[in-house]
């Protein structure tokens, strides 16, 4: 089997997805294999300290396509989020800060998204013009 995010994506919830990536990320030292001088110490409890722990390949691979998936489902969430904030009567300026973007920024994010759900046919189009009108004018740049 081929670990790639579409196979992950079928097998694992967000929530699944997310603990695995959060296994994987801390079980990794990120470190490089070191030689060590093998001495009589070996058999020390202390010397567990100074090992390492780092993934296979296979973990490596799942661990990206991991990464992927939990950021494709939060990509997909952006959409319910803006629409939902906007409906509780947020502004461009809140949504702006909660996403960490200027306001006409996020006001064209907003827009972006909504295109791409109308391309892959998750939006028709009443119902991505009902969401761009959700938005209102553009904020000021």
């Amino acid at each position: 089997m081929q670990i790639t995010p579409e196979a992950l994506e079928q097998e694992f919830s967000l929530q699944t997805a997310v603990t695995r990536l959060d296994f994987l990320s801390r079980r990794d030292s990120g470190t490089t294999p070191r030689a060590r001088a093998t001495g009589s110490d070996d058999d020390s409890w202390s010397s567990l300290l100074d090992d390492s722990t780092s993934l296979d390949v296979a973990e490596s691979l799942e661990l990206l396509a991991l990464g992927e998936v939990v950021a494709r489902k939060a990509h997909d969430s952006q959409l319910v989020g803006f629409r939902a904030a906007l409906r509780g009567g947020a502004g461009w300026e809140e949504i702006a800060a909660a996403l960490d973007v200027a306001p006409a920024e996020a006001w064209t994010a907003y827009h972006r998204v909504i295109d791409g759900q109308e391309r892959a046919g998750v939006l028709d189009a009443q119902d991505a013009a009902d969401a761009r009108a959700l938005a209102g004018d553009r904020p000021g740049v």
